[in-house]
């Protein structure tokens, strides 16, 4: 049997410690390295911070420092749970690829980035075939619900007219940085200046999910529109995260707009917040497709982001380290699947 898989995790907020998590249940695979900049957490052995018993295997001392984990032969892969934009992600990743480790980002415009930095995802293409190594951004959502699954629905479609798709979730397993994001805890005021100022992001990654969809089934985007609006909370919420009061902003509805030689043909809406169920909103991921046939699809409630992100990644390790160098989207890859056995087994 040849050597475990060996990976290193950037970033151990709620997804980076999800991965740890989820990968030490793993067989054929090995953390060998963990790079943080919470200062709680610097110095201190992975296991203690996940509250678990180490037995008989090495301690991971969480640095940093992430030149003590860049180096070439060190790492098989490495996971980057630290941005959700291209610009904010690049540098992280071009510094991982250079020492010709392969890359799964969770940033969400990494999921499609030549929608919106057509000239940074040929960067990273040109970096990652010149080190003969393999770079995907993938999660729940972008890299799932919204574009992975619907274009597998399409499939099954000899014509498709037009593209509908929602995800009702709930934010409360994501970090500070998504709430951030998302506004959670603002005032109506404060999250309208916020969307203004770009403060507020919402979700990242309609342009994303709507070109790779698009781009999938032979479409050209003429135009994408967005829209924000809060959702505002009439109950005290709190989660391990974040706390918010009644009157204050629990989520974002989000919405996406395609066009398509002048027609409106992907819309896609986004409503989460942190614990829905506390005003008895049910969660769920829905897709519509008007075509030959029309398809009506519904999960609920939703796929759990948390969960979902973090299995998504995890499970398309041996696709990266199988698949050709360069940039690669999920429509470039095997369908993920969840890995019972050794992941070793998967690799060519």
């Amino acid at each position: 049997m040849t050597e475990n898989i060996k990976v290193i995790i950037w970033g151990f907020g709620a997804m980076g410690s999800g991965m740890a998590d989820m990968l030490l249940k793993k067989q054929g695979v090995e953390i060998v390295g963990v790079c943080d900049r919470n200062e709680a957490r610097i110095g201190k052995d992975m296991y203690e911070v996940l509250e678990m018993d180490r037995g008989d295997r090495e301690p991971v001392i969480i640095t940093s420092d992430i030149n003590d984990l860049a180096k070439e032969n060190f790492a098989d892969v490495a996971l980057l749970a630290t941005d959700s934009f291209t610009k904010g992600a690049f540098d992280k990743i071009k510094l991982m690829l250079e020492n010709k480790m392969n890359v799964i980002s969770t940033a969400e415009e990494m999921a499609y980035p030549q929608a919106q930095e057509p000239e940074l995802a040929k960067e990273l293409d040109k970096i990652a075939k010149e080190n003969s190594v393999t770079v995907l951004g993938t999660g729940i959502n972008p890299g799932f619900v919204l574009d992975y699954l619907v274009l597998a629905l399409t499939g099954t479609c000899e014509t498709v007219d037009h593209i509908s798709a929602s995800r009702v979730n709930d934010l409360s397993p994501f970090g500070h940085a998504v709430m951030e994001e998302q506004g959670v805890g603002l005032s109506k005021e404060d999250f309208e200046e916020g969307v203004k100022n770009g403060k507020v992001a919402g979700h990242v990654g309609f342009p994303e999910s709507i070109h790779m969809v698009a781009d999938g089934i032979g479409w050209n985007v003429e135009k994408i529109d967005e829209t924000r609006e809060p959702i505002m909370s009439n109950t005290d919420r709190k989660t391990k995260y974040t706390e918010v009061k009644a009157g204050n902003v629990a989520g974002c509805k989000q919405c996406g707009y395609g066009y398509i030689d002048g027609n409106l043909k992907i819309d896609m809406e986004h409503p989460q917040q942190i614990l829905p169920e506390t005003e008895g909103i049910d969660t769920g991921d829905y897709i519509n497709i008007k075509g030959t046939p029309n398809i009506n699809m519904s999960i609920k409630p939703e796929i759990p982001g948390g969960i979902g992100t973090i299995a998504m990644c995890i499970n398309m390790i041996p696709h990266v380290l199988n698949a050709g160098a360069g940039l690669k989207t999920m429509i470039d890859l095997p369908v993920p699947r969840a890995i019972m056995g050794d992941m070793r087994d998967m690799l060519d």
